[in-house]
């Protein structure tokens, strides 16, 4: 048997040989496209990207699929996850997927080949809600957004986009982001991208004009505005200054 990972999450695609499998660590199959014929200790059934299959610890297992299926396969350890979700979990095996989940999937096939290092633990919680709970919690679901920022702060984050990564109306958004930030998404997200230069001036030599462009700015001009507006500074005075309080 496999070593159960705490938290893994790989591209598959499957055959004609159903290869009947068992490992210690949970599963969920989550389809990205075409469709799969799962048999899980007997339960059968056709999914496709509408439909997750969760396999429990130590539950037999095997699938098969026409050419052109690809899925997300999500390996956890149920001891990570809230046994909230963790009873719905082990209740069903086959699981729809809604809206909301589906673009939560959406968004983390399309970060597939750039995903950071962490964001994995922010967005796979989200799903868990999403999937296994009537009304998933909007905290969380600002966890993941908040994560996906971060970890592309240069994104063209439009609140729109951002709405539809949460899985939320854009009024909602805003309500969830006062409740809980008192800031609007944007104005949460021009601080985090003046934090995000601070730490890249601060670290490193790059240009200030490259700075800008990978924090989504339009140009120089623009970073070095809304850097004075939030520090009372020049994104170039700051760095001398940070560099001269390192100095010996």
């Amino acid at each position: 048997m496999l070593t159960p990972p705490s938290l893994d999450l790989h591209i598959r695609s499957y055959g004609d040989d159903p290869e009947p499998d068992q490992h210690t660590f949970a599963q969920l199959v989550l389809p990205l496209s075409g469709t799969l014929h799962m048999d899980i200790e007997g339960r059968e059934r056709r999914i496709d990207p509408l439909t997750a299959a969760f396999v429990a610890p130590n539950a037999w297992h095997g699938q098969t699929g026409p050419n052109g299926n690809r899925s997300f396969i999500l390996d956890m350890d149920l001891s990570a996850v809230s046994p909230e979700v963790t009873e719905r979990l082990m209740n069903g095996t086959y699981i729809s997927i809604g809206p909301a989940a589906g673009k939560l999937i959406e968004a983390m096939h399309l970060m597939a080949d750039v995903r950071p290092k962490g964001f994995l633990h922010h967005w796979t919680p989200l799903l868990l809600d999403t999937l296994t709970l009537e009304t998933p919690k909007p905290k969380s679901r600002l966890t993941a957004l908040q994560a996906a920022i971060d970890a592309q702060p240069g994104e063209p984050w439009t609140t729109e986009i951002m709405a539809r990564f949460a899985g939320l109306s854009i009024s909602r958004l805003h309500a969830v982001f006062q409740e809980d930030l008192g800031l609007t998404p944007h104005g949460w997200l021009a601080a985090r991208r003046i934090d995000h230069a601070r730490r890249l001036l601060r670290d490193g030599t790059a240009p200030i004009a490259e700075i800008a462009f990978r924090l989504g700015y339009s140009d120089q001009s623009a970073l070095t505005r809304a850097f004075r507006d939030a520090t009372g500074m020049t994104p170039a005075v700051w760095r001398r200054q940070e560099n001269g309080s390192k100095e010996p």
